[in-house]
């Protein structure tokens, strides 16, 4: 029988340590992979404390999901098909990720223990350097000391010689052409050509050169998590030989101030993944590794799949007129409003 102290140890296993085992690893200041997160707006914190979040340590877990984002969504559906345990790579934080009620209250309501990872997870395989076409000689987790501002530095592998062989490999790992047809069989059955949808959306680009541009050594960063144009201007004296700079999970724009660095420096610039395509670049990895250390426990992959409709198409005939009406009624400044 599997419990959930067996999750914790397997999750503990695969990140060679990394977990929080008791309440000392929070406090101590022993476990590095405890970090606070804050752009120092008031109350919106959050501690990181990789392993168990909340749950029983001796309860049974028959199903276990991988999710990249705790969200309300995830709790309903692990609730409706017999989910034992959450493995979510983001942090997780009372109510913003339990559907604004307190955790504890809502996780016991259906019997489940959540875990995270995150910054413990970060840097343990070389898959988002290989499925964006190079191989990482260099991986740092904390560039310029800010913990999560990850650096790759890779040499394309042997089937990349330009920019369009990334954007090509990149369409071949995430299943674009499956993810726009997913899009036109809702845009038909919803008979709204106006939907939009993350994953389409999204897609890689090049900002700075051509497809035939030839690619060798590549700076891999991701934007949103603090890598400034002097860091780029640092790594490229590093690494002299990078002609390429490659942004993935975030994006920056064509006139941002990386590009316009990265433009200075003589270098390419390609978007690939967004956050959205993480699932499976870390998340189902993720999900392997623990079915293989827990054979007899079920495994799902729990996927999110985001559209923009514009409202006047936005679900049935009888909600829109529900909608507008008591958008009319109670809503509005005007509005007569009842108790």
């Amino acid at each position: 029988m599997t419990k959930v102290h067996d999750l914790l140890h397997v999750l503990d296993q695969i990140t060679g340590g990394r977990c929080v085992r008791d309440i000392g690893d929070i406090f101590s200041g022993r476990n590095k992979f405890v970090v606070n997160k804050t752009s120092n707006i008031p109350g919106k914190a959050c501690m990181e404390t990789p392993g168990l979040v909340c749950g029983n340590l001796d309860a049974e877990v028959k199903k276990i999901a991988v999710t990249m984002t705790l969200t309300e969504c995830n709790i309903e559906l692990a609730g409706a098909t017999g989910v034992d345990a959450i493995v979510a790579h983001h942090p997780i934080v009372e109510a913003a990720n339990s559907g604004g009620v307190t955790m504890r209250n809502y996780l016991e309501l259906y019997g489940l223990s959540v875990f995270e990872l995150h910054e413990a997870f970060h840097g343990l395989h070389p898959g988002i350097a290989f499925i964006h076409g190079h191989k990482a000689f260099r991986v740092d987790i904390a560039y310029g000391g800010i913990p999560g501002n990850i650096l790759y530095v890779g040499r394309a592998v042997d089937e990349v010689k330009t920019l369009g062989d990334i954007l090509d490999r990149l369409d071949a790992f995430m299943g674009i052409d499956e993810e726009k047809r997913m899009l036109f069989a809702e845009r038909n059955s919803r008979c709204c050509d106006s939907i939009i949808e993350t994953n389409v959306a999204t897609g890689g680009k090049i900002l700075l050169g051509a497809r035939d541009n030839p690619v060798n050594t590549i700076i891999h960063i991701f934007p949103h998590t603090g890598f400034t144009p002097a860091h780029l201007e640092k790594v490229k004296s590093e690494h002299p030989e990078a002609d390429t700079l490659l942004a993935s999970i975030s994006r920056m724009g064509a006139d941002s101030a990386l590009v316009a660095k990265a433009r200075e420096l003589g270098m390419n610039v390609i978007i690939g993944n967004s956050h959205a395509m993480e699932i499976l670049e870390n998340g189902l990895p993720l999900a392997y590794a623990i079915k293989r250390l827990l054979p007899d426990v079920e495994v799902v992959l729990f996927r999110e799949r985001i559209t923009s409709t514009p409202i006047a198409m936005a679900g049935s005939s009888v909600i829109r007129d529900y909608a507008a009406d008591i958008a009319e009624r109670f809503l509005l400044p005007n509005a007569n409003k009842v108790s």
